[in-house]
This record gives C-alpha cells, sequence and structure tokens, in this order.
C-alpha cells in the first residue's frame, strides 16, 4: 500500500512541473515529510473552466483531502479507508468505478515511506518494523496515478463555499522485485510522456490502465529513515535522511 509519503515543493514549482495554467489552492500547504491520510495534498487534474464554456479543459494545481470519498456516500469518513485504489479493480469496483471514468489526477510526491518487518520483536511478540523512504535516484518529482472526486456535504447549503469536498486517492499495484522484499504494493507512477492521456477527461475504458507503469523500473532507490516517521506528528526534512547501514534494525 501507499500510507504515508513526503510532498516539501512548491505549488509554483509544481505548476511548472506539471505544466499548470491555473493554481486553484487558496493557500500554499506547508512542506510535508510525513503526509499521512486525511491530509490536504496537491493533485494536478484537468477541468473545464466552467459547465457552460466551450473552452477545452485546464490543467489545475488544486489542494485534495487524501482519501477519497465516493459522490453517492452517505458518511464522508468512508474516506479514512479508500487512501488506495488497487490497479487490479479499480475500474470496476463502485467506490472508484466513476472517477476512473472521468476523474484521474496526478499526485506529486518526493518519495514515500514503506515498513519492512525485521527479526527483531516488540515485547508482545510482534516485529519491529524499519521504515524505508522511497524515490527517484535523480531526487525528481513522483507523479503517482490517483483518481478524485467532488462530494456534496447535504448539511450545507447552496450557497456555502464549503459545500463541496475533494478526496483522493493513490493507485497501487503488486511491488516490483527489488522493492517487493520491503512491501507488496507500491503506488502506481505516470511517466511524463503520459500525463496527457491519463489526465484527458475525454478518455475512457480499462485500456488506461496500460498508461501506469510500477512504482519501481529501475530508477528509484530505497535506504532506511528513522523511526520517527512512524508517529505522524513528526515532521521535517530529517524523517528523509538516511540512517547508517549499521543503525537500522535488521
Amino acid at each position: 500500500m501507499c500510507g504515508r509519503y513526503a510532498s516539501s515543493r512548491r505549488p509554483e514549482d509544481l505548476a511548472e512541473e506539471f505544466d499548470v495554467l491555473d493554481i486553484r489552492v487558496p493557500a500554499p500547504l506547508a512542506p510535508d515529510y510525513n503526509v499521512a491520510p486525511t491530509k490536504e495534498v496537491y493533485a494536478v487534474v484537468e477541468r473545464p473552466p466552467s459547465k457552460e464554456s466551450e473552452e477545452p479543459p485546464q490543467r489545475q494545481l488544486r489542494a485534495l483531502t487524501w482519501g477519497l470519498v465516493p459522490s453517492w456516500a452517505k458518511d464522508p469518513s468512508i474516506g479514512n479507508r479508500m487512501i488506495n485504489a488497487r490497479m487490479e479493480t479499480v475500474a470496476e469496483k463502485p467506490a472508484y468505478r466513476r472517477a476512473f471514468a472521468k476523474r484521474r489526477c496526478l499526485l506529486p510526491a518526493d518519495g514515500y515511506f514503506e515498513w519492512y518487518p525485521t527479526e527483531q520483536r516488540t515485547k508482545a511478540g510482534k516485529p519491529l518494523k524499519q521504515p524505508f523512504f522511497i524515490r527517484p535516484k535523480d531526487h525528481g518529482v513522483l507523479a503517482m496515478a490517483g483518481l478524485y472526486e467532488i462530494w456534496r456535504d447535504p448539511t450545507k447549503s447552496d450557497d456555502d463555499p464549503d459545500r463541496f469536498r475533494w478526496t483522493c486517492t493513490v493507485i497501487t499495484t503488486d511491488a516490483e522485485d527489488d522493492l517487493g522484499h520491503i512491501h507488496d504494493r507500491a503506488p502506481l507512477m505516470v511517466e511524463r510522456d503520459r500525463w496527457s492521456a491519463w489526465l484527458d477527461t475525454t478518455a475512457e475504458g480499462p485500456d488506461l490502465l496500460d498508461l501506469l507503469v510500477p512504482a519501481a523500473p529501475g530508477r528509484l532507490e530505497a535506504y532506511p529513515v528513522s523511526t520517527l516517521v512512524s508517529n505522524v506528528r513528526n515532521n521535517g526534512p530529517e524523517l528523509l535522511e538516511p540512517l547508517p547501514l549499521d543503525g537500522a534494525s535488521s
């Protein structure tokens, strides 16, 4: 799965990286080195200027809540359980089917965290887990494949600017062999030359999954980091610092 990641870049830098024309972020998000579910995250989407406009869709940068709430949901707390969508079922599963058809996005990340169970044990007998940070070897931006939804809050009036909740999820797949020993699932990526095709609101069908690639096509690196990242209250660039090999659990 993908349950934590890092996102420290400024919206202006992401706009340049992803050819965004319209930054729809009321206030920049603070650099986040321990992004967890239910937090606000940056997402790249394509949206028409308005329902009535005949202008083509524009690429936008928005701040969405991580944890997808389907448009038909009665209770938005369902999003707490929908931080990841499995590639194998994303096109058919009711919770994701509509979003996969029309509301695909890119979720920029510096890298993501996974926890590896070691041979050491806690007092309760459970394996101690060593966190790893996984990022591009060139330290570039990861474009994780995602979906987003717009949920209408029935408790808010039609003139309430907060009546719509924008949420998102990360699409995952089986991890490649060189990272699969850390965790068996990993986020899917969208390569730069496929961004437009993935975001295209007119494209449909399961063939869209062919645009996605596993997170580890040989260009990622993984290294152990401090267990401080296991507590979501900890947040800072020190969470991404590599541990010396003899400092990691084994």
